[in-house]
């Protein structure tokens, strides 16, 4: 039996969970509300995929991790940029950690875990990956061949159908919804019977933890049947089906939650954590138009086509800002929608470095001309938080993030793509993220039935450690969450702390090599999504 449970719900947010759990629909996810704590999980600046759940397995925020956006900068004075893998953790995990220390674990669809650690137990990557890697992605070697003799594996399913997938786009015809949930809900249950696989096969294990991402693929695109504040007070029938549908997504999602907890047993410490939470997006900000605006960004005359070799800067779709600017002239840019972030030009083509005093004052303009923006239609302001590199994301790594991360009003997405107007308003709101998800906990010395207000995601690795008697090194930033615990339940067994061994450095005992029709698969994921354009 594990002595830990923990079950990432990517995107998962109690805007969404709190009615469902009241109207019965999520009766395994209420228990665990009933009988143990809950909170407000506050994520990390941008509230996006890779850096949260990173912050999440090291207990560091992005400057000490080194993972900021899907995609990472090559070098600090570079432009180019390249597909983040397991080798951009540049910080020990709650895996690496909990295998130090002679624990077992199971690690299932979380991301940035390819090439796979090579833990103590197992791991198989999930979504973010092309699934003819998948052979590769599992650990130890030979369990995809094990993996292979259960009747519901499906590669293909497992890292995602994307003919399905890029339909979600920019949304997609009526008739394609009920594909879109239909594909998620199988997706979790191949999950599950993966985890109840490998805990038969095997009855030493310790920590186990299965990411199920679901709820941020159908928040993403039906947000509008989700969301109780949006759902059609008098749905069509097409309307209904689909309402139907979503809900007995989260119905099964709570099904397998359940199941999860009862493997587990009642002796074990059961986590639901999300990476961020959601809320709904109507605006897109194009803020390299911006940018040209200002006088800070100058588009290439030709458009950049006398550069178009893919093979030369790798994943050339992703990085067209390469080709597409002329760096004669531009200072600042957006590289990828995803991070919210502007990248200073340290090194133009011509001239002398950027020197620092010019960077701070560079940065202070566009911090103020930032603040000025206004929305078109409300006259609002359009940015409600700029964040500087330093104040973002100090640490160890923060010279490979932007030198600016936005926060939009009303969660408004961003863009990088030319265009002629500043901000566009959708026709329907869709989903997008915001920085609140969610925390549950459920187990020996647990409080009952306890809302303990907001943790930092940061705090769940150092829950996680202690409830698996791990020490937790002293350079986590975050800490064993006292409030979650019964009275004198800390004193009784203490948490234990181990200074950090210096830094730790991914092992790169593998090399990645995705072809070009591998790096279309990923692409045409994150932009299905809307993470790239």
């Amino acid at each position: 039996m594990p002595k830990t449970l923990l079950v990432g719900l990517d995107g998962a947010t109690f805007t969404v969970l709190d009615p469902l759990m009241e109207r019965g629909v999520m009766p395994a996810v209420s228990s665990l509300v009933t009988e143990g704590v809950r909170a407000s999980l506050r994520s990390v600046v941008p509230p996006l995929t890779p850096p949260a759940w990173t912050s999440l397995m090291t207990g560091k925020r992005p400057g000490g991790h080194g993972v900021f956006d899907f995609f990472q900068k090559e070098t600090p004075d570079s432009e180019y940029f390249q597909f983040a893998s397991s080798q951009d953790v540049r910080s020990a995990t709650i895996w690496s950690l909990a295998s130090d220390h002679g624990k077992r674990v199971v690690s299932l669809n979380f991301p940035l875990m390819f090439p796979p650690p090579a833990v103590n137990g197992y791991v198989v990557p999930g979504g973010w990956m092309p699934w003819r890697q998948l052979r590769l992605g599992c650990h130890p070697a030979g369990l995809f061949d094990r993996l292979k003799t259960l009747p519901s594996f499906d590669p293909r399913e497992m890292a995602l159908d994307m003919k399905l997938e890029a339909k979600a786009i920019d949304g997609c015809d009526a008739d394609e919804y009920a594909d879109w949930v239909e594909l998620h809900t199988r997706r979790e249950q191949r999950w599950f019977e993966i985890v109840r696989f490998l805990l038969a096969e095997d009855d030493d294990v310790d920590l186990v933890a299965v990411m199920f991402d679901g709820p941020d693929k159908l928040q993403h695109l039906c947000w509008r049947f989700v969301d109780p504040a949006l759902q059609p007070p008098e749905p069509s029938a097409w309307e209904a089906d689909i309402l139907a549908r979503c809900e007995r997504y989260f119905a099964s999602l709570d099904a397998i939650i359940g199941k999860l907890v009862e493997l587990a047993g009642p002796d074990a410490t059961v986590v639901l954590a999300s990476d961020h939470g959601f809320g709904p997006s109507s605006d897109v900000f194009y803020v390299n138009t911006w940018l040209e605006q200002e006088g800070y960004l100058v588009w290439a005359e030709d458009g950049g086509a006398e550069v178009r070799d893919a093979a030369e800067i790798g994943f050339g779709q992703m990085t067209r800002h390469v080709f597409q600017l002329d760096w004669r002239r531009t200072v600042a840019y957006a590289a990828t929608p995803s991070s919210q972030g502007i990248h200073l030009v340290r090194r133009p083509q011509e001239g002398a470095p950027l020197s620092s005093d010019a960077h701070e004052r560079l940065t202070s303009e566009l911090v103020e001309g930032l603040r000025r923006i206004r929305h078109p239609a409300t006259g609002e302001p359009l940015v409600s938080d700029v964040q500087t590199r330093r104040h973002a994301f100090a640490g160890p790594y923060e010279e490979l993030a932007p030198d600016l991360t936005l926060e939009l009003a009303d969660g408004a997405a961003v863009s990088i793509l030319r265009s002629d107007v500043l901000v566009r308003t959708r026709g329907e709101p869709s989903g997008n993220h915001r920085p609140e998800g969610i925390f549950v906990a459920h187990g020996p010395s647990i409080k009952r039935g306890d809302a303990i207000g907001e943790l930092s995601i940061v705090d769940v690795a150092p829950f996680l450690l202690y409830s698996l008697d791990v020490p937790v090194p002293l350079d986590m930033s975050g800490r064993v969450p006292d409030e979650a615990f019964e009275p004198g339940a800390l004193d009784r067994r203490p948490p234990r702390f181990v200074e950090a061994d210096g830094a730790w450095i991914a092992p790169k005992d593998k090399e990645i090599e995705f072809d070009s029709d591998e790096q279309a698969t990923i692409l045409n994921r994150l932009r299905a999504l809307g993470y790239v354009e």
